[in-house]
């Protein structure tokens, strides 16, 4: 067993916006709004946990703990016997705010193991993207928050893939944070088990619209958004979400369910837009806090410190 004590890596992860408009369980975005963790080996047995910001005194502070068994798990798939950990997390993507936290836990954890073992074993972009979407069941989140921009995400027998694409200067972000939660096994049991054909196929046209509009043709944004495969069916679990997301698109802009939600997104086509629709919800629904974001072109990164 390679002694890794004393080595020290710092990991960056961004936010996400997944099942991003009609693209669900497929599109997603990375967002330059970040948690920030550091972890140093020590000796075997060891386990320290700091969390400052979001999650403080609520996640937990044993191995049970997301980031350290994605830590552990990837340790596991290189062959290695991981060893003892002393973490310090500063979160600030919301808990539970549909801005993809456990799949940035899961991330950093990953990208933690994978500087640990630098020189030792080898992690391939596939192999993280494949633990990560293990932990978080699918990998439309996970994808961007790997490796930034656009991500299309599929699977087949391979298991997860991703094509990253490059967003249009233009798209500007803005998202709207609510004080509720909402958990995304719920969001997800909410969805029929089928869909009326046309709303499959309405679907597959706004998805392709979408991709378009996101690397080309912003201006097409707000039609490239509609949806009828999953917001709609979440709506009763986020009445306030409803709300807002109505009040947007009814001046144009283009509204929607930021990943199991309730945070909604707005893909302005340019800043003034993104301007307007910041102040239209301020205006309507003062209780959101409004975040005026850059869509994250990095990824995860990571830096290591040398013993």
């Amino acid at each position: 067993m390679t002694n890794l004590e004393g080595r020290k890596v710092s990991v960056r992860v961004p936010a996400t916006s997944a099942n991003l408009g009609p693209g669900f369980d497929t599109l997603g975005i990375a967002l330059a709004y970040y948690d920030d963790l550091e972890v140093t080996a020590a000796k075997p047995g060891t386990l320290t946990i700091e969390v400052e910001g979001e999650g403080k005194g609520q996640v937990p502070n044993d191995a049970s703990h997301l980031v350290v068994r994605a830590i552990l798990e990837t340790f596991k798939r290189a062959g290695q016997q991981a060893p003892g950990l002393i973490l310090k997390a500063k979160n600030r993507i919301p808990h539970g705010g549909g801005l993809g936290s456990s799949g940035a836990a899961v991330v950093s954890g990953i990208m933690a193991a994978k500087g640990l073992l630098e020189g030792i074993a080898t992690i391939s972009d596939k192999t993280m993207l494949d633990i990560a979407t293990e932990f978080e069941n699918h990998p439309d989140n996970v994808a961007p928050a790997l490796f930034g921009g656009l991500s299309i995400a599929w699977e087949d027998e391979q298991g997860p893939h991703t094509k990253k694409l490059s967003v249009h200067r233009g798209v500007s972000p803005l998202v709207l944070v609510s004080a509720t939660k909402m958990s995304t096994a719920l969001a997800r049991s909410l969805q029929p088990e089928s869909v009326p054909h046309e709303d499959a196929v309405f679907n597959v046209s706004r998805s392709a619209l979408l991709v378009a509009a996101m690397v080309q043709s912003p201006e097409l944004l707000f039609a490239a958004t509609e949806d009828r495969l999953h917001q709609s069916y979440r709506a009763t679990a986020m009445p306030e979400t409803e709300a807002l997301i109505r009040t947007l698109r009814a001046e144009g802009h283009a509204a929607v369910v930021s990943g199991a939600g309730p945070s909604v997104l707005v893909l302005a086509s340019d800043p003034a837009q993104r301007l307007k629709a910041k102040e239209l919800a301020e205006k309507t629904h003062p209780q959101w806090q409004a975040l005026l974001l850059a869509v994250d072109n990095k990824g995860a990164t990571m830096e290591i410190h040398q013993k």
